[in-house]
């Protein structure tokens, strides 16, 4: 009784209160008689996304193109950029799925806060991108046996893979969050052990070395940077396929018991958490691996081409280099773990997006259905069938079928980057000319617009930057339409989708005006402004606080 007239007093309800499903079920008011998702992702399982979403081949395997088309220096400047735009992208991003935790996420916001047609074209972009991701995942997956065995058909692996991942849909999405929690451990402790590991060896700590110490010889010769400008612009592209997958802590924002509460705090710990296991991690391997180290080329296997050649890492390189036996092994496991990952991802992120695309009418409406277990049934279904795909290396021009493949959603993720922070000043400014209180905003981006803007003009630096590396190789091999079309071809078909869905609709305009955002569609609680500030937590020793910041 005191509570409640305390609550009176103060001008505050309680979380119950505004909760209430009878007065604020948006679910029921926006989608009539389809099930809602279910929210069974807790703080742990979105900590875990916003992080291990990011830690992938791209950083055990890929890095080593990265490091021998444009040196260590290139290799730790370019990372840290798009860290930032990271950053600002995953904070933009949190305020506005706190605000609206609706299924689909960025791509409901590029519709509602930009332009509906663009939002159709980032939705379908980047739910091809997802869908057509997951085959190739797992021939990746499949060929990383080689490292161990090659006398057997990789179709068996592939059946394998395939079978844990529809195993995994049918515990719904508290399948993919548990699996993404231990996966994202492995990785996070991988990391960690990379970077004590690397500078054990740069100080020359390992006995079976016969390098010695090592400190910055290499940055000295062969150099710090290789192959100029041509060679930067690589290592730019390199590092924004290799941070795909932190936006996903957003899309599942929708499906979490308290985004509120779980959101912020993976939201805020990106970057730190990117500067240690990407950027530390490949400032030291920049250091006991030299950008002209031959090996660093591949062996031209399979495995090379698909990205998930062990044998091309500059990690195994520097273990190797100092004489440490079973770690090569050790971290093929790892790559191998990294795969499933991202396998598990694409399920979730393609099905998701599709099932709201669904609900909005701008996809095949049979899409909409949501099992009774929060599952949406045909979409997973058609992502399983996809999947299949998979046996299509067994093909002689199997892989080229799968870099053409993928070349259709290439950019979807950086697009929706410029898209997800665009949407942010979008919100910010229809707040402001509908005469709205920023009090309404649950959580605010600690860098608020001017986080966005960044966030907008380094997206926008990144798509540059792929253009010209899509014109221009480091090889300095002249120009061609196949390399250009191959980098840049999800760009065209996003522009594709947005013309199309401005034809159906004949939406002539571009733009929706300020004053006629739905500010108030999807939010989870309607009142949600009228809680109190969440209180402060209890103040935890120093050790622990730096574990939670890490894990």
């Amino acid at each position: 009784m005191a509570s409640k007239e305390h609550e009176a007093q103060s001008g505050y309800l309680s979380e119950e209160q505004i909760s209430s499903p009878a007065q604020y079920s948006v679910e029921d008011q926006e989608t009539g008689n389809v099930k809602p998702l279910k929210r069974a992702l807790e703080g742990r399982h979105m900590q875990m996304i916003a992080i291990g979403g990011a830690i992938g081949a791209g950083l055990f395997v890929g890095s080593g193109e990265a490091l021998e088309e444009g040196g260590p220096a290139s290799l730790v400047i370019c990372y840290t950029i798009v860290g930032v735009l990271m950053l600002c992208t995953v904070l933009s991003l949190g305020e506005l799925a706190i605000m609206y935790p609706v299924n689909g996420a960025y791509y409901e916001y590029t519709a509602r806060f930009i332009d509906p047609s663009w939002g159709f074209a980032m939705g379908w972009t980047y739910t091809l991108s997802w869908m057509l991701t997951l085959p190739f995942e797992i021939t990746a997956a499949s060929l990383t046996i080689d490292y161990w065995n090659s006398s057997l058909s990789p179709a068996i692996w592939v059946s394998i893979f395939l079978v844990a991942l529809i195993i995994i849909q049918v515990f719904g999405v508290r399948g993919y969050g548990e699996v993404e929690f231990v996966l994202a451990i492995i990785k996070i402790i991988t990391c960690i052990g990379l970077i004590i590991l690397g500078i054990i060896i740069n100080c020359g700590g390992v006995p079976t070395s016969n390098v010695g110490y090592i400190g910055g010889k290499y940055w000295h010769n062969p150099g710090a940077f290789a192959n100029g400008f041509k060679g930067f612009c690589a290592v730019f592209v390199n590092a924004v396929f290799a941070y795909s997958g932190t936006e996903l802590v957003g899309l599942a924002a929708a499906e979490a018991r308290n985004p509120r509460k779980s959101l912020p705090k993976a939201a805020k710990q990106v970057f730190w958490r990117i500067t240690l296991f990407y950027v530390i991690n490949l400032l030291v391997v920049g250091l006991n691996v030299p950008y002209n180290n031959p090996q660093l080329l591949g062996s031209g296997s399979t495995a090379d081409a698909v990205g998930v050649d062990s044998k091309a890492s500059p990690f195994v390189l520097a273990i190797q280099d100092a004489g440490i036996p079973v770690l090569p092994s050790i971290i093929n496991s790892v790559v191998l773990i990294s795969t499933l990952s991202v396998a598990n991802s694409c399920t979730y992120a393609s099905t998701r997006t599709l099932q709201a695309l669904a609900l909005s009418g701008r996809a095949p409406a049979f899409f909409v259905y949501v099992d009774k277990s929060g599952r949406p049934l045909w979409c997973v279904v058609l992502q399983v069938l996809i999947g299949f795909i998979a046996y299509i290396q067994l093909a002689s021009s199997g892989i080229t079928v799968f870099n053409w493949l993928l070349a259709i959603g290439s950019l979807a993720a950086t697009l929706m980057y410029l898209s997800i922070n665009v949407s942010h000043i979008r919100f910010r400014m229809a707040m402001k000319a509908q005469g709205r209180t920023m009090d309404e905003i649950p959580w605010k981006s600690p860098l608020g617009l001017f986080g966005s803007g960044l966030g907008t003009f380094l997206a926008a630096l990144c798509l540059v930057a792929v253009f010209y590396s899509a014109l221009y190789s480091p090889s300095h091999a002249p120009p061609t339409a196949y390399g250009f079309f191959e980098t840049y071809l999800s760009a065209f078909i996003a522009l594709f989708f947005f013309i199309l869905w401005k034809v159906v609709q004949r939406q002539w305009w571009f733009g929706v005006k300020l004053r006629e955002i739905d500010v108030d569609k999807g939010r989870r609680f309607a009142g949600m402004e009228l809680l109190p500030p969440p209180e402060p937590e209890k103040e935890l020793p120093v050790g622990k606080r730096i574990f939670h910041s890490l894990f």
